[in-house]
């Protein structure tokens, strides 16, 4: 259970903050004109070029350097960096899709870009945010590469890192593997199910009866 509660800190922890930041940054690029925009889109296109594992080493040197060994915000940090670029460009597409007009409606009412934002984009690009939550918190949910590699403290263990330690080198208790994973896909399987809600009433919410 406790190191469940560290998987659910880690996935809830990405998901909100690769949403935070995938949103300001995809409004940003579908809206505004500024000298390296290309080549900032292009940038997070790289991010998902390169493997996880390739960055191991050098990702585990700066945790060192940053004392964020042990440390579940590390993780959080560094999945966000893979995570959020996913995330940005769905909801970008989305974005994209949206008339300008809507928005400058909204800015002769006086409204400001990020109330614009808040107030008309956020509600209609909502199926796409709830799309981009479902990849977000699965990755969050299932990371174990990063937390294998830099959290050594049992306590800080996440499941699946937990769920790892049960297979032994001459050993291993089938029964007590296949429960935890069971248990382990519970929670992932519940946010799906209220995601899917909401990317469901968000398509149909402007539907017309005919």
């Amino acid at each position: 259970v406790h190191w469940m509660g560290n998987s659910a800190i880690v996935a809830l922890g990405t998901t909100l903050l690769s949403l935070l930041m995938a949103t300001l940054a995809a409004y940003a690029l579908s809206r505004y004109k500024f000298v390296g925009k290309g080549i900032m889109g292009f940038g997070f296109f790289a991010t998902q070029m390169l493997p996880e594992a390739l960055l191991v080493v050098p990702l585990y040197s700066l945790f060192v350097t940053l004392g964020l060994l042990n440390q579940l915000y590390g993780l959080v940090l560094v999945d966000t960096a893979f995570e959020m670029p996913i995330a940005m460009f769905i909801m970008k597409a989305a974005i994209d899709a949206i008339p300008y007009e809507m928005e400058e409606s909204a800015r002769v009412d006086g409204c400001g870009p990020l109330s614009i934002l808040q107030i008309v984009v956020v509600p209609l690009i909502a199926p796409s945010m709830a799309a981009a939550a479902v990849i977000v918190f699965f990755d969050g949910w299932n990371e174990y590469l990063f937390a294998t590699t830099f959290i050594s403290d049992r306590e800080s263990w996440t499941a699946s890192t937990g769920l790892a330690s049960f297979i032994g080198e001459f050993l291993t208790p089938l029964d007590k593997v296949f429960s935890a994973a069971f248990v382990f896909t519970v929670p992932a399987i519940i946010f799906f199910l209220l995601m899917q809600r909401k990317i469901v009433s968000g398509l149909t919410a402007g539907s017309v009866k005919g």
